[in-house]
């Protein structure tokens, strides 16, 4: 009798693990992703790689500040709740100097040549020349752009230099329009509008050794030239910049393709971004990069599946699929391929940017510099320091950052 109760005890244990094992459902990745397009790319096209290798994909999307703090915090758990995350490419050397990202050569991730190089050059620790901690998911890059219509009506070619910008600016607002508009709030928009400006004219913020550059002649020069061109202009947020231009009220400004560029059609006309100060000064990279990246989490609680996602999502093919919702690719063959660069007109300039971009500093204090900086330019320009005062207060501020 105990035999047999025996028996039916263990047949009874072998069907409760086989119906656990049959009933189990899929394992899981998570990626916490910078929220909009970004989101809507990722699903659409993930249920090809949820369907191969029998796991959901759940991607959660989040304002960039929330992102950056979530991940963070969630970096210090044995066993965190992402296994991929998104990082804009200013936060990489904080990131990749905390170990919130795993090693993806180590996890048999490699980055091939058909990555674009300033792209790829971000996900690696030193920069450029380190070990790869994260691949570029979507391909930003500052461009400039101009309301075609209001240049022609003046006679004006798209200008190449700061020199003759300010030309066409002055010549615009001399007959009631806006010459330029700025994006000169504090902080990340004033920085991020100033500095292209700054390397045109030769000026960069930091020198070799990490010493604060802002206070120099090519930063004097950049700054006045920025006082002047608002003064021939106007100081908008992001929206109204937008429609400045694109409806004919301004002439001129700088912005991301995402501002202006929705799917196949651009609401103004772009260009890189001019690389000289005056005509026949030295051409500079002057694009701003703006990538944002994607890693395996040091803590991730399925790696390797995680680094094979990764793969895919950065893929020509995936890439060449999410460019019709809303992705920016980060590939070389996909700017260039026939069929999407005769949809996607703005594509071959897009990547010729990319290929004259700079990426700003990279250090783990940037955020930190960003606002110093911030500051004393938006006291110059409203004009409650003079452009030396102004750039010699952010130098101090910034060498007492970095010490």
């Amino acid at each position: 009798m105990k035999k047999r109760f025996a028996i039916l005890l263990s047949l009874v244990m072998m069907v409760s693990i086989f119906t656990a094992c049959s009933t189990k459902g899929p394992d899981k990745l998570v990626i916490a992703a910078r929220g909009g397009s970004h989101v809507t790319a990722m699903e659409a096209v993930k249920e090809a790689f949820e369907k191969e290798h029998n796991v959901k994909v759940e991607i959660i999307g989040l304002e960039a500040a929330d992102l950056k703090q979530k991940v963070s915090l969630d970096a210090k758990n044995k066993k965190g709740a992402y296994d991929l995350i998104m990082a804009d490419d200013p936060w990489m050397p904080e990131f990749s100097e905390g170990g919130l990202f795993a090693n993806l050569s180590k996890l048999g991730v490699e980055a091939d040549a058909d990555f674009e190089e300033s792209s790829i050059a971000l996900g690696k620790n030193p920069y450029a020349t380190g070990d790869l901690y994260a691949l570029p998911f979507s391909g930003n890059v500052q461009l400039f752009f101009y309301n075609k219509q209001l240049l022609e009506s003046h006679n004006y070619e798209v200008p190449k230099s700061w020199e003759e910008v300010l030309t066409v600016a002055k010549g615009i607002h001399a007959d009631g329009a806006s010459g330029y508009v700025i994006r000169g709030q504090q902080g990340n928009p004033i920085v991020s509008d100033f500095l292209p400006i700054l390397w045109a004219y030769g000026g960069q913020v930091f020198d070799d050794a990490w010493k604060a550059q802002v206070d120099s002649e090519p930063a004097k020069q950049a700054l006045n030239t920025y006082i002047q061109l608002l003064a021939v202009g106007s100081n908008y947020e992001t929206t109204d910049i937008v429609s400045s231009v694109s409806e004919g009220r301004a002439a001129m400004a700088l912005g991301w393709p995402s501002w202006f560029i929705k799917g196949e059609n651009a609401s103004a006309d772009y260009a890189p971004i001019p690389a000289k100060a005056t005509a026949n000064a030295e051409a500079a990279a002057t694009g701003m990069i703006g990538n944002w990246m994607m890693g395996v989490t040091a803590n991730a609680k399925s790696p390797e599946l995680a680094a094979k996602f990764l793969t895919f999502i950065t893929s020509s093919e995936t890439q060449k699929k999410m460019v019709e919702h809303g992705g920016v690719p980060t590939r070389k063959s996909v700017y260039l391929d026939k069929e999407l660069s005769a949809k996607y007109k703005h594509f071959p300039t897009q990547l010729e940017a990319l290929q004259n971009s700079v990426a700003r500093p990279r250090t783990a204090k940037w955020s930190r510099v960003e606002e110093a900086l911030g500051i004393e330019l938006s006291a110059a320009i409203a004009g409650t320091k003079t452009v030396e005062k102004a750039l010699s207060d952010a130098n101090q501020a910034i060498d007492q950052i970095m010490q």
